[in-house]
C-alpha cells in the first residue's frame, strides 16, 4: 500500500507558537511521523540579557500565558538565587497557593480540549465553565486574570487577607464538586475510555529515553515531580501524593491530570489551613556578584520548568536560559503517533498538552496526482477526509 504525507502546521493565526507535524499514512494508520520546532522563536533569553532583573521576571512571565506563574516563579527563584536572598515563610506558603491554582486552571483548559477534540463538546464547555471558578479565585487573590505578576524578588506582591482566604476556602468546595463530576465523567463514559484507552502508547522505557517531564512521564510510570524530588515554596511541609500511572496510554496521561487536580485542591486547603503570619517581602536584597552561576526549576502544569542564570555583577543578568517541559515531551509525539489510526492523531498530540495554541488547519496531499486539500482537525478527527 502506498503512503501519504499528511503536513500538519506551521502557521496559523490561532497560534501563539509554531509547530509543524508531518504524518506518513498508509491507508488510516500512521507508518511514519516527523516534527519540527524553530519557526517561532521570540528572542526573550536575548532580550532577558539586556533587562534588569524585575524586568526579566515580567519578560519571563510571558513565554507562556497559560502558566506564567509558573515562569514567574521558577525566574524569580533563581535571581534570589542568584542574590542570595530567602523570601518568608508566608510568601513561599502563598507562591504554592497560586502555583496550584494555575495548575487547577490549566488542568481544567486541558480537559475541556481534549473532550472538544474527540467530539464530547458537552463535557468541554461543562470543564471550561468549570474552570472559571478557578479563574475568580487567581483574578481575587492575585488581582489578574494571566500574567499574574504574583512572585517578586523576595517575596510576593499582595497578601491575603482573612477576608480572601475564607473566599477562596468556600470556591474549593465548588472546584471539588466540579472535579468530582468531571471525574464521573471521564471514568465512566465509554465513549471516552473507546477514544483514548490503549491509544498513543508511550513506554516506560520510551518515556525515559527522550527524557519526557510530567503528567506525560508520570502516565508512563515515571515517579518524577520537582515539588517532591527538589522541593521549592512550601511544598516540603504539605502532604500530599504523585500519582502515576503504568499503561502510558493517552487514559493513562488523562488521569495522572485528573488526579492531580485533587492533589492541587488538598494542598490548597493545607496553605490556607497552615499559612503562617509574618511578612510576604524579605527585607534585604543583596548585591549580585559577578560570575554566579545559578539554576533553579519548578514543577509547571506540565512539566519540570528549567531556568538559568550568570551575573556579571550587575542588575542585568549577562545569560538566561530556559528550558521549558514541551521542549522535552515534543519528541514523544512522533514515537506515540505510529501504528494508531490517523483519527487518533489530534488527541494523542493534546495528549502531552503541548505549549502551543491548537493547529486547527491541515494539509492533505494526494501523491498520486499531486492535488491539495486542506481541512479541518475536527474533519480529521471525524474522518470526513478522502485521502
Amino acid at each position: 500500500m502506498s503512503t501519504c504525507s499528511i503536513p500538519i502546521g506551521p502557521f496559523h493565526p490561532a497560534l501563539k507558537e509554531s509547530l509543524f507535524i508531518r504524518l506518513e499514512v498508509e491507508g488510516e494508520r500512521v507508518v511514519g511521523a516527523d516534527l519540527k520546532t524553530g519557526y517561532f522563536h521570540r528572542g526573550i533569553e536575548w532580550l532577558a540579557s539586556r533587562r534588569t532583573f524585575h524586568q526579566v521576571i515580567f519578560l519571563c512571565e510571558r513565554v507562556c500565558g497559560i502558566c506564567s506563574d509558573a515562569h514567574a516563579t521558577a525566574c524569580t527563584q533563581t535571581i534570589e538565587d542568584l542574590l542570595d536572598v530567602e523570601p518568608p515563610e508566608r510568601a513561599k506558603y502563598l507562591r504554592a497557593l497560586v502555583a496550584e491554582l494555575e495548575r487547577l486552571h490549566s488542568h481544567f483548559l486541558w480537559f475541556g480540549v481534549a473532550l472538544h477534540l474527540i467530539g464530547f463538546d458537552t463535557a468541554f464547555m461543562h470543564a471550561w465553565r468549570d474552570r472559571e471558578v478557578v479563574m475568580r479565585v487567581l483574578e481575587a487573590v492575585t488581582g489578574k486574570r494571566v500574567n499574574y505578576a504574583y512572585p517578586t524578588i523576595g517575596g510576593v506582591r499582595r497578601d491575603l487577607t482573612p477576608k480572601l482566604a475564607k473566599f477562596v476556602e468556600a470556591q474549593l468546595v465548588e472546584i471539588e464538586r466540579a472535579a468530582e463530576r468531571l471525574k464521573e465523567t471521564v471514568v465512566n463514559d465509554r465513549m471516552i475510555r473507546a477514544r483514548v484507552a490503549e491509544v498513543g502508547v508511550l513506554t516506560k522505557e520510551d518515556a525515559k529515553k527522550l527524557c519526557v517531564v510530567g503528567p506525560t512521564a508520570r502516565g508512563s510510570g515515571i515517579d518524577i515531580d520537582v515539588r517532591k524530588d527538589d522541593p521549592y515554596a512550601n511544598y516540603d511541609k504539605l502532604e500530599w501524593s504523585v500519582p502515576v500511572f503504568d499503561q502510558g496510554d493517552v487514559l493513562a496521561k488523562t488521569l495522572v491530570r485528573l488526579m492531580e487536580i485533587f492533589e492541587s485542591i488538598k494542598m490548597i486547603k493545607q496553605i490556607l489551613k497552615d499559612i503562617p503570619e509574618g511578612p510576604i517581602m524579605a527585607e534585604e536584597i543583596k548585591e549580585p556578584v559577578k560570575g554566579k552561576e545559578v539554576f533553579d526549576r519548578v514543577e509547571a502544569p506540565r512539566g519540570e520548568l528549567f531556568y538559568y542564570m550568570r551575573s556579571n555583577g550587575t542588575n542585568i543578568p549577562e545569560r538566561v536560559r530556559i528550558r521549558t517541559p514541551s521542549v522535552a515531551n515534543n519528541h514523544s509525539v512522533p514515537v506515540m503517533l505510529i501504528g494508531y489510526n490517523i483519527a487518533d492523531a489530534p488527541i494523542i498530540f493534546a495528549s502531552i498538552d503541548p505549549c502551543i495554541a491548537c493547529t486547527d488547519r491541515v494539509e492533505v496531499v494526494n501523491v498520486k496526482n499531486g492535488s491539495v486539500k486542506h481541512v479541518t482537525l475536527e474533519d480529521l478527527a471525524r474522518r470526513r477526509v478522502m485521502l
